[in-house]
């Protein structure tokens, strides 16, 4: 059964014809909505190319026929394209909408299973999504026939993108309630700790002081800083690890002494993700952040990003 679905699609390349070329230009050419249409099966193939359309910069919406004949007709506009899904081409109730939404001045797009169909000669450009043979054992069951029209869309969908230059910056401004959304508009001054919640010490401060200052901030480090607020560098949970496997004075010997120093860093107008990936690249739980001038400003773990969905 699968193979007979891949197939399928994989036929559809060689019918990327001037038309399919004709229908990318109808739509990047429109100034209104795209509206996609179909009944039975092919209309949830067409609420679901409506989707991809609309979340990856074309303008779209679903148009169920059957309420388009008792009104919702008024949504389409002279401004509109109009995309029709029929493996048949004959759906009577996509054939009745299609002379009115062309009398409204819209432009239509077919996509069918039948180049001969009354629907494909209606249309100013014919997407072919016919099929050899249905998956279905019976042959009935629309199935490798609406896997081929689901992938013609998003290859519509696609080409468009491209065009448009449409880029994941904007996929995640229509998405900003999910995963990606959240991954690609975070920024680091959105989650990172600053004023009280960061813990700091001074140069001159010795080993004891910084493990008060770690203790009470809760981060799992805390920054060494010059009197200028300036970086100098780091002291992590790791570095007080080693440090007690030595013979040392935890009370009098200097930080300076047990730190990282040059620590990496992090800009606050950079995004989450890129502070994601600093650490995974050096094995590290935390980062700091700095002005442009490197004095510190904040700073941030992993732990932050977790609740902050980025990770």
């Amino acid at each position: 059964m699968l193979d007979i679905e891949a197939t399928a699609v994989a036929a559809l390349g060689a019918r990327l014809d001037d038309s399919f070329a004709r229908a990318v230009d109808l739509i990047l050419a429109c100034s209104g909505r795209v509206v996609v249409s179909g009944i039975g099966k092919s209309g949830h193939v067409a609420s679901k190319i409506a989707s991809t359309l609309a979340s990856t910069g074309t303008p779209a919406f679903f148009l169920h026929p059957a309420e388009a004949s008792h009104g919702d007709l008024g949504m389409i506009t002279e401004h509109d394209v109009m995309v029709a899904l029929s493996i048949s081409g004959e759906s009577a109730e996509l054939l009745a909408i299609v002379p009115l939404a062309k009398r409204r001045g819209a432009r239509l797009i077919a996509m069918t299973g039948n180049p001969r169909s009354t629907l494909a000669r209606e249309a100013d450009a014919h997407l072919d999504a016919g099929v050899a043979e249905e998956a279905c054992p019976l042959g009935l069951a629309p199935t490798a026939s609406t896997t081929a029209a689901l992938a013609l869309g998003d290859a519509l969908a696609v080409a468009l993108l491209e065009l448009r230059g449409f880029s994941a910056e904007d996929f995640a401004r229509s998405h900003p309630g999910g995963t990606l959304g959240r991954r690609l508009l975070t920024h680091v001054h959105d989650v990172m700790r600053a004023g009280d919640a960061l813990p700091t010490v001074t140069r001159d401060a010795t080993l004891s002081q910084a493990i008060l200052e770690m203790s009470r901030k809760g981060m799992g480090m805390t920054a060494v800083l010059e009197a200028d607020r300036r970086v100098a560098g780091i002291f992590t949970d790791g570095d007080l690890r080693r440090a007690m496997e030595k013979a040392i004075d935890l009370r009098a010997t200097p930080i300076e002494e047990l730190m990282t120093p040059k620590p990496h860093r992090i800009r606050a107008e950079r995004l989450a993700v890129e502070a994601v990936r600093l650490m995974e690249a050096h094995r590290i739980s935390q980062v700091l952040v700095v002005d442009e001038a490197q004095r510190l400003i904040g700073a941030l773990n992993m732990h932050d990003l977790f609740r902050a969905g980025v990770v």
